[in-house]
């Protein structure tokens, strides 16, 4: 049996829909796909489609692109995390963003279209499905009105309480590029507080 995969259900289940019944999460850990990545490694190439909800057992990874030949973090995902590259999901088409493993990782690839198959004959599954999608629209809301309204500073204080594995695992460059601020800024908001 392996352990991880039914931590991992146990944690995105409680996180999106914990009332979950037991028979539609057996349904769905029947379609997940185990993956190992090591640091440094790309899941996702600029270019590629994305046919999968990824669901992190363990380490952490980001998604990011290149704008003006910087790269940009777009999000970080760690263990009970779930990464979507939702544009290139649903569109079937080439992703921008990129999704490299900044830890030994462990993943579980949902596929989509078994989802989605599963989701016509399961309410509970398309419950879990909707949950997951209203999670990632909230979370984007929510990132894009920071980026808009708080300051540089407010902007970390929000990460290190609501995230502070990303502080602690991630490069000081990759958190800098999240919260839309140079390493120089990012280091003078670290020492004020």
């Amino acid at each position: 049996m392996d352990i991880l995969l039914k931590d991992t259900m146990d944690a995105v289940v409680k996180s999106r829909f914990p009332k979950m019944n037991y028979e539609d999460r057996l349904r769905i850990e029947e379609l997940l796909v185990r993956k190992t990545y090591k640091k440094g490694d790309i899941l996702l190439k600029e270019g590629d489609i994305s046919s999968n909800i990824v669901f992190v057992g363990k380490g952490m990874l980001r998604q990011f692109y290149y704008k003006n030949k910087r790269d940009v973090t777009e999000h970080f995902s760690y263990e009970g995390c779930i990464l979507i590259c939702i544009e290139s999901l649903f569109k079937e088409e080439p992703s921008h963003l990129i999704v490299e493993a900044i830890e030994d990782t462990i993943c579980y690839y949902l596929p989509y279209d078994l989802f989605m198959s599963l989701s016509k004959k399961s309410w509970g599954v398309n419950l879990f499905y909707r949950k997951i999608i209203e999670y990632s629209l909230i979370t984007s809301q929510i990132k894009a009105d920071s980026w808009r309204f708080e300051t540089a500073q407010k902007r970390y204080e929000i990460l290190l309480e609501e995230h502070p594995e990303v502080i602690k695992r991630a490069a000081l460059s990759q958190i800098a590029s999240y919260l839309l601020m140079t390493p120089e800024t990012l280091s003078r908001v670290r020492a004020a507080l």
